[in-house]
């Protein structure tokens, strides 16, 4: 009968514990799932920082499940935006603009660095300069990306070169930015546009040299690399959260500019989780010269862009990106 009576009270205080526990989560902390998402190259490092140390989970209320997602290019970054399987994460301003042309209804929120662009030309592909690259073949991540629209703006702008898509001299292929070194070594293309840090490890393994280097690229220092998008709905629906998420973005870009050496470790060490090749912190010290991190952003510039994807032909309609950067999350 006594062990009735015990078992009967374990249990009861047990349920008592859990209650009270149930009333504090309740209370103090939220179940909410909050996905990021970004791309495993340099210009994205505040989204390998900020995972690496946590910070959207220190930033976030408690109790919020914080997950990441990798993508190879930003069309599908923008397609999970837009579908509501990341909320926020960082993304090239080529798909930010298109897509938010095209009726998306996201907004940048912030800056996720500039800079990082090289023009590589493959090692005895006989292109001493630009001009020599009439019937010659260049690969960009995706048609009408950001790297994709720097180069085939300064072909067209300073050299009169257009590509096949428009009926012009240079052939269009594309592919993922750590490929470009192998395929550079077998022939099967003669010139990239490169992010770093793929640039400077092709520039270590030797299959490719740089043609047109960062400061010289199209928009190589005034446009934002990447850029710190949301959707409207969460921004009209959970501005707070919005907050807390910019708010560790923030956190993650300042800890890159105070702690330059630990962030090249940070990405070193996430690139090769999630692409499978590690780089020297040679190739990434060369890389990170090339690159400027910041969170600030200009709308200006952004405009200007956008309008050079239109003269290019990427846009169907003359773009109006009034609306497109939201400044009140980093003021």
């Amino acid at each position: 009968m006594k062990k009735i009576i015990l078992f009967a009270m374990v249990v009861l205080l047990g349920a008592f514990m859990a209650a009270c526990g149930s009333s504090n989560a309740e209370e103090g902390s939220n179940s909410e799932e909050v996905t990021i998402g970004y791309f495993p190259n340099i210009n994205h490092v505040a989204g390998m920082v900020a995972e690496e140390k946590e910070l959207y989970s220190e930033s976030l209320p408690d109790g919020t499940t914080v997950n990441y997602q990798y993508f190879p290019d930003g069309s599908a970054f923008m397609t999970a935006l837009e579908t509501g399987d990341i909320e926020a994460g960082i993304v090239g301003p080529g798909p930010a603009m298109n897509h938010y042309t095209s009726g998306a209804e996201v907004s940048v929120v912030a800056a996720g660095s500039a800079g990082g662009t090289v023009i590589m030309a493959r090692k005895d592909a006989g292109i001493e300069s630009p001009e020599d690259l009439a019937g010659k073949n260049f690969i960009s991540p995706r048609v009408g990306c950001t790297h994709d629209v720097q180069f085939e703006t300064q072909m067209k702008e300073d050299f009169g070169m257009t590509t096949d898509r428009v009926n012009g001299e240079i052939k269009h292929v594309t592919g993922k930015p750590a490929t470009y070194s192998n395929m550079f070594a077998t022939g099967n293309v003669d010139v990239a546009t490169v992010p770093e840090p793929w640039a400077s490890f092709i520039e270590e393994e030797g299959t490719g040299e740089v043609l047109i280097d960062t400061p010289e690229v199209a928009y190589g220092q005034t446009l934002p690399a990447a850029v710190f998008v949301t959707s409207n709905e969460l921004i009209e629906n959970d501005p707070e959260l919005v907050q807390n998420i910019v708010d560790a973005h923030k956190n993650a870009t300042e800890f890159i500019q105070n702690n330059p050496d630990e962030a090249k470790t940070i990405a070193i060490e996430k690139i090769k989780d999630i692409t499978d090749q590690e780089l020297s912190s040679e190739v990434i010290d060369r890389a990170w010269e090339r690159i400027d991190f910041t969170y600030e952003v200009d709308a200006e510039v952004l405009q200007e862009f956008a309008n050079s994807s239109y003269d290019l032909g990427f846009l169907d309609e003359q773009p109006d990106l009034s609306g497109l950067v939201d400044k009140q999350f980093i003021e």
